[in-house]
């Protein structure tokens, strides 16, 4: 089955990282994922929060917002809420899963996802973009002698599935997600280790071997974006 933007149902939308994108912030990435943008900028605070204070070890936590004309229609400016707070924790965590946090001494790393464009997979995308902003800041941090070495352990992304129309599709579109019949966010390391598995029924059941098939689809999507990574971030991460 062909979609409207002429994809088959493995392929992903066309991608572009743009490396260094914000000049102030210690590491950043626009990431454009089809028609989704999202701005991902890494900051050093010399501080933690309070139960790691005296631990020795670092931490690393997310914001994700909206603009106003993000969407077809304008939103309101978002505040905290259930969404957005899941959606900060769900990049946090994702990132934190593949630092070595006892090697960035007593630091935090806040990563800004602002999304500027959204025609589904912002939070997803905002995993793969945050995780370049974050080794850029990183590498500045060890250029300047704050840690030793880029303390990354592995590299990360994340990519939506689901079944629209009983077709398995990788990487929906906000079109397809809005009508899909199961979606799923799917958050993965390259060496095949799951941080997340998100997945919802929208109108009917699925079955495991539907629900394989998808994180197999995933799995494909994920390679293809950390090879977009590794490329990339091939004079840092050595």
């Amino acid at each position: 089955m062909l979609r409207k933007d002429g994809r088959g149902f493995d392929q992903i939308r066309p991608i572009n990282i743009t490396p260094e994108y914000i000049k102030y912030a210690e590491g950043s990435c626009l990431i454009e994922l089809g028609n989704t943008r999202i701005v991902c900028t890494a900051t050093l605070e010399e501080s933690v929060p309070t139960f790691l204070k005296g631990s020795g070890s670092g931490w690393i936590t997310a914001e994700y917002g909206m603009l106003p004309r993000s969407c077809v229609n304008r939103i309101l400016r978002e505040k905290t809420s259930g969404r957005i707070y899941e959606i900060q924790r769900l990049i946090g965590r994702s990132l934190r899963a593949v630092v070595d946090l006892t090697l960035m001494g007593e630091r935090t790393i806040w990563i800004d996802c602002d999304v500027i464009q959204a025609d589904g997979g912002t939070r997803t995308a905002s995993i793969t973009g945050g995780f370049v902003a974050l080794c850029f800041a990183f590498n500045k941090l060890k250029k300047q002698g704050l840690v030793s070495k880029i303390p990354i352990k592995d590299f990360i992304s994340a990519i939506s599935v689901g079944i629209v129309n009983r077709e398995l599709l990788l990487d929906l579109t906000f079109e397809e997600d809005s009508h899909a019949e199961v979606d799923m966010n799917i958050v993965m390391t390259s060496e095949g280790k799951f941080v997340e598995i998100q997945g919802t029924s929208e109108k009917k059941t699925f079955s495991y071997e539907q629900m394989s098939s998808l994180i197999e689809l995933a799995r494909k999507g994920i390679r293809i974006l950390i090879d977009i990574q590794r490329d990339l971030l091939k004079n840092i991460l050595l």
